[in-house]
């Protein structure tokens, strides 16, 4: 996604399309505890029905609809799509080699946070021009509720999760996730606008 010139939501159109209420088993941000002690959220989509090593989608394939170019293609392919539900996964491997890695830890390299969320933004946006008529730029409305759970060093492979909260006229909401070895290390309610390149 691309930055919207204002995270201000507008208001609901008539012809509002919300995505059904999910149940509390699959809230993202559910904390059951134990003891006190908070647990990890569940995952979005339960990936043990999930084949994880078949590629569905390769890179050439997300980035004909996508426009990012260059260290900006951040997604490495799509293993799941469900269009009924609005829902895929797709994932990013990372390496020591990578551009960021250098900087960002020189000799401890991390992998950025706002790197972890602009590719959850990707996903979303890749899922809106999928499942729906829209031809233009999905621009980056806003963000909600964004944690980073734990760091994620190289080499790794990222899973990211994205399921449909709403889908409007304008914009579009949808819960994503990274997990890393099956654990979640980030989650975040992503806003993005629809938007014409000529506005941008």
């Amino acid at each position: 996604m691309g930055q919207a010139g204002s995270a201000t939501r507008p208001a609901a159109p008539a012809d509002v399309e919300a995505m059904p209420a999910r149940g509390p088993e699959t809230q993202p941000f559910h904390r059951p505890s134990a003891g006190g002690v908070l647990m990890p959220p569940p995952t979005l989509l339960d990936l043990d029905g999930i084949d994880l090593t078949v590629v569905r989608f390769s890179r050439d394939d997300v980035y004909r609809i996508l426009p990012q170019r260059d260290e900006f293609q951040s997604l490495d392919g799509i293993l799941h799509l469900d269009r009924e539900a609005r829902a895929a996964v797709g994932f990013r491997d990372i390496t020591a080699d990578d551009w960021w890695a250098r900087g960002h830890l020189p000799g401890r390299p991390i992998f950025p946070g706002i790197l972890m969320l602009e590719t959850a933004a990707q996903l979303a946006a890749w899922i809106s021009r999928q499942c729906d008529a829209f031809d233009g730029f999905v621009a980056f409305g806003g963000v909600d509720r964004c944690k980073f759970r734990d760091a994620v060093k190289p080499p790794a492979r990222i899973h990211f999760l994205c399921v449909g909260r709403e889908f409007r006229t304008r914009r579009i909401i949808c819960d994503t996730q990274a997990l890393v070895d099956g654990v979640v290390v980030f989650e975040a309610i992503i806003t993005g606008m629809f938007a014409t390149y000529d506005r941008l």
